[in-house]
């Protein structure tokens, strides 16, 4: 009697596709990680919460306050906790108008992290100009929307003027009770904070602190170089077509895609980060991308209404009136850019421009994040620090001079009295 063979109802190469979905999940824990673990180190380095509201103390005028929105959300390499910081400072008596073009500047200066992300493809040209440009889409994207919004908020007033009317209605009516509810922070974070147990031994924080960083962008490089390997293994045939159809079959949907995965995870950098690799290995164009990146400016407002709600008192109704700001900002700027075809081509063109530019030669990839995210802002902010304390200095002289000379005629007095 002969014996059939047995039929596996798992076909052979279903084990090996299961151990890559395996491996892409380790790679995008490592990867948000990473990410986690660069924030912290920033975090420490400047001073998180402390060190980004000692730099907005500088913000004078409004195109200083774009600036240092940018400065200090690049260092602390968190737009929550930036625009959270900012809700605090307005609840403390910071002029909403000035707060304004630091909510700007805080869209901006987020978008740096998915820029690191994309030096994990630096080894492969094509795949790096891929991932380049996905990440800086977002970051033209800001830029223009602060090109469009910064004069008329300085001329009129829009966006002030209509949250404060919607914070009206909604004052003393909102509780915080969500404002933990952050699933991947609570994976990430213990072992961000491992990393910096580890270095906190050492003599100097500071370079405890850039130990961390560099920790970071290790774990970050690795996990991309590999991920990207893996993506182009298993993003194919129904994978390909699902993702295509969340992302890519129209911008609404990509808009709302990139929303709802932000307002998840509390951070658009996550979720941008982790939309840069699949651009690279060729899953997602630039195209796909940008709606996606749109949409995560709309759900990384979440943070800042929540943090708001959390604020009672006299000031509650400013506080409110900041973070809505922030979501308006955002709404108005994705349907400005989403429905004018000029405008939604815009950030496309220059960040496909600057791709091939980096493509040819690699130093324009290091002088971008340089320039635009310390550089200019940092000579500004130090500019600005040195005319303060310049100017600081020239009233304790006058002050001590009119104190001389009130001593003065106090001793001409009493020696006219004693004669």
């Amino acid at each position: 009697m002969q014996v059939e063979p047995r039929i596996s109802a798992v076909p052979a190469e279903t084990a090996p596709r299961v151990l890559v979905w395996l491996g892409v999940i380790v790679l995008v824990y490592t990867l948000l990680v990473g990410v986690s673990v660069i924030g912290e180190g920033f975090k420490w380095l400047t001073g998180g919460a402390e060190g980004a509201a000692t730099i907005f103390s500088f913000a004078s005028n409004p195109f200083i306050g774009v600036i240092l929105g940018t400065l200090a959300t690049a260092l602390v390499q968190s737009s929550s906790t930036v625009t959270s910081v900012i809700v605090g400072m307005v609840a403390g008596g910071l002029p909403v108008s000035i707060a304004v073009p630091m909510i700007m500047g805080a869209n901006m200066g987020t978008t740096i992290t998915n820029t690191i992300v994309s030096l994990g493809d630096f080894s492969e040209r094509d795949t790096f100009k891929k991932a380049f440009q996905a990440a800086t889409v977002h970051d033209f994207f800001n830029l223009y929307s602060i090109a469009v919004f910064l004069p008329l908020e300085i001329m009129f007033h829009p966006l002030e003027r209509i949250g404060g009317v919607v914070a009206q209605w909604f004052a003393g009516d909102t509780d915080a009770s969500l404002q933990n509810a952050n699933f991947v922070s609570a994976a990430t974070k213990p072992v961000a904070h491992f990393f910096v147990d580890l270095f906190e031994v050492l003599p100097s924080p500071t370079l405890g602190a850039v130990l961390v960083i560099t920790a970071g962008i290790g774990l970050i490089i690795s996990s991309v170089l590999y991920l990207g390997k893996l993506l182009k293994a298993v993003m194919v045939g129904k994978a390909k077509h699902v993702f295509e159809a969340a992302l890519g079959s129209n911008r609404e949907t990509g808009v709302l895609s990139g929303t709802l995965v932000t307002m998840l995870v509390q951070s658009s950098s996550t979720s941008t980060s982790l939309i840069v690799p699949l651009a690279g290995a060729g899953v997602l164009t630039t195209r796909q991308v940008f709606p996606f990146t749109m949409g995560a400016n709309i759900g990384t407002c979440i943070t800042a209404l929540l943090a708001a709600t959390a604020i009672t008192g006299s000031n509650e109704a400013l506080a409110l009136q900041i973070a809505l700001v922030h979501l308006l900002y955002n709404v108005f700027g994705v349907l400005l850019f989403l429905y004018i075809p000029f405008l939604f081509e815009l950030p496309i063109k220059s960040a496909l421009w600057l791709g091939d530019r980096t493509e040819a030669n690699r130093s324009w990839a290091f002088g971008y994040i340089l320039g635009v995210f310390f550089l200019i802002p940092g000579t500004v902010f130090g500019t600005q620090y040195t005319l303060s304390n310049r100017t600081t200095g020239i009233v304790d002289l006058e002050n001590r001079g009119e104190n001389l000379e009130s001593l003065r005629r106090e001793f001409e007095e009493n020696q006219v009295i004693i004669d």
